[in-house]
């Protein structure tokens, strides 16, 4: 004799309800937390519009917004701004120049000494700043190259190539073999296979590892300070730190350079978005 078990009727209205109040809980929470993590960036903009200078009596919304804090932050650390900008376009430059063929040599080339030298470069990611800033400045201090540009750039670049390594090996070695063996075979070399076949492949790696490095040298506070004793070159991280001392009783200016020196990182970001995804995933699967 045998006995069916009946199954009770699955309410489908109810677990769609149920679905969707999930969805709806998660969506607001997502929003508050988004608030909660841009109000500083809002209550800078805001700042930096008030027109008595004062952030403690400034209002929550701008209703009278003021630029002279803008013309102010302009006049005083436009240049500053430049000198950021040079400064990080010259190491991404020297970056991408290191970083693309020695990932290129690791990611293709099948040598025993590969895995050491991965390794070292993960040692040398993780050195703290302020070790390499120190042992900077005496090579520096003997070289002639403090207050330089070429000496911020190198100094810049020495955190961005092994970040910039990792991260396009790994996606040059999602390139397929049969590829860069074909050129071969047509009788391209190794430099020409890497410049006409991997480069080209390996654009959406570029463009992230390039990113990263000028956010890193943007942001770059450790070196600037370290390895420039004059005003000659001063990048906009130490010229607002040492703007802090001389505005006090003028926040707009402050908070207007601090919107300034966000831009180009969020123009940057913005538009380099979907290939920093691609380059960031590319190597995950070949």
């Amino acid at each position: 004799m045998t006995t069916t078990q009946l199954t009770p009727p699955v309410n489908h209205a109810a677990a769609q309800k149920k679905k969707m109040l999930r969805t709806r809980s998660s969506t607001v929470l997502g929003i508050i937390f988004l608030v909660v993590m841009l109000f500083p960036i809002y209550w800078m903009i805001n700042a930096s519009l008030q027109p008595s200078g004062n952030t403690l009596s400034a209002s929550f919304l701008p209703l009278n917004p003021s630029f002279a804090g803008y013309e102010k932050a302009i006049a005083d650390q436009g240049g500053n701004l430049l000198t950021s900008l040079i400064i990080s376009m010259g190491t991404v430059v020297v970056t991408l120049a290191i970083a693309a063929p020695a990932a290129y040599a690791l990611a293709q080339f099948k040598f025993r000494w590969i895995s050491w030298a991965l390794l070292a470069i993960l040692i040398a990611q993780m050195i703290p700043g302020v070790v390499i800033a120190n042992a900077l400045y005496a090579a520096y201090n003997d070289l002639g190259l403090l207050n330089t540009y070429v000496g911020l750039i190198l100094a810049d670049a020495t955190h961005a190539i092994p970040f910039a390594i990792l991260i396009m090996r790994a996606f040059m070695m999602s390139i397929p073999p049969a590829i860069i063996e074909a050129a071969r075979v047509d009788g391209a070399g190794q430099i020409r296979a890497f410049i006409s076949i991997a480069l080209p492949i390996a654009k959406n790696a570029l463009i992230t590892a390039g990113l990263f490095a000028f956010l890193f040298s943007w942001s770059d506070f450790l070196f600037a300070l370290t390895l420039t004793t004059t005003d000659e070159i001063r990048p906009v991280t130490l010229g607002i730190y040492q703007y802090l001392g001389t505005q006090v009783s003028n926040w707009s200016a402050v908070m207007a350079t601090a919107v300034l020196s966000s831009l180009p990182a969020i123009v940057l970001l913005v538009i380099a978005q979907k290939y920093i995804a691609a380059g960031a995933s590319g190597g995950a699967v070949k």
